[in-house]
This record gives structure tokens, sequence and C-alpha cells, in this order.
């Protein structure tokens, strides 16, 4: 099991996210995570680092991990900021998502030959997205990743690494489980 544990770092220090070592293009990600009460983390792909990207966010597109009752983003753009979402972008289809303190499994399928995403979070699959085309640029167009200077490389790149975000909120996750398609 890895946690993130703001108690244990001092003068409530975040932002220590981790990335994989390796690069991923398609790939099936299978982990499960459990939130604090009012808790916020995310699941990152496609996460390139150095040359002014010091953050897996301003990289990668985040599937939200959130406590949807106790965490105020979650109410914020409803439902585009629940668990399991393509954060402000694609809303769950339903919310299958068990309270903080409860684990939760979220299936990650990343697959561009065939130009598809998709978030399984507890069996339930609750977000499908495509990765490339005019879809993708709507919805980036019309989230807060669009043209602004913040995130101009956002969702660029095919291959990258996968990462799990410090959010300075207890998160745990086990079961980490990737597979190249």
């Amino acid at each position: 099991m890895l946690t993130f544990d703001p108690s244990l770092r001092p003068n409530g220090d975040y932002g220590h996210d981790i990335v994989t070592d390796k690069m991923f293009k398609s790939f099936q990600l299978s982990i499960e995570w459990n939130i604090s009460e009012g808790g916020n983390s995310g699941i990152f792909w496609g996460v390139q680092e150095g040359a002014g990207n010091n953050r897996p966010y301003s990289t990668g597109p985040e599937i939200q991990v959130i406590d949807n009752e106790g965490h105020p983003d979650a109410k914020v753009k409803p439902n585009f900021h629940q668990a399991g979402s393509l954060y402000d972008l694609v809303q769950p289809s339903m919310d299958v998502c068990k309270p903080a303190g409860q684990w939760n499994h979220i299936l990650l399928t990343i697959d561009y030959s065939k130009n598809e995403g998709s978030v399984e979070l507890n069996g339930t699959k609750i977000v499908e997205f495509p990765l490339r085309g005019e879809k993708w640029d709507a919805m980036v167009a019309n989230s807060k990743f669009n043209d602004d200077c913040h995130f101009e490389k956002f969702a660029k790149f095919r291959t990258g690494k996968i990462g799990l975000q410090d959010h300075g909120n207890k998160v745990s996750f086990r079961n980490i489980k990737i597979r190249k398609i």
C-alpha cells in the first residue's frame, strides 16, 4: 500500500506527486484507492517531466479521486469533479463511489490505436471519451485546460508517465497493476 499522509510531513508540506519510471502509451491501469474524509487526489496519464513541466496536471489528464460528499470541489462543477470523472472534461454517468474511508477500484483504459479511453469505477463503466480529434478538442476548450498559458502542454503527449497526486490529503493506493495494450 502506498499512502500520502500529510500528518507525517512538517509544516503541512505537500505536492510530492509520484510518477512511474516507465512511459506508457496504450494501457490498462487497475488500482484501488481510499481517500480520507474531505480528501482530494487524482490519477494521471501522459505525464511529462522536465522542461517546465513541474506538476503532473500540467501535461496529464486526471481521473478524479475525491470524497464526493465531503470535499467542496466535488460540488463546484458538479459531476465534472466527482470521483471517477475525467477531471473538468467528462462527468461520470452515475455515482458508484464508496464513501471516504472505504476502498474503491478504478480500471482506466487508454487505447490510442482505437482512440478510446474509459473509466470503470467499482466494476461499472462510468466514463468514456476519445483521446484525440474534434470531440476531445471541444472538451478541452470548454474546460480550465483551454489555451491558457498554464496548460499549453496539457494532453499533448500520447506517451507519458502515470502519476498519483499528493493533494495534501491522506489517500492510499494499493493493488496497482499496469498492463500495456
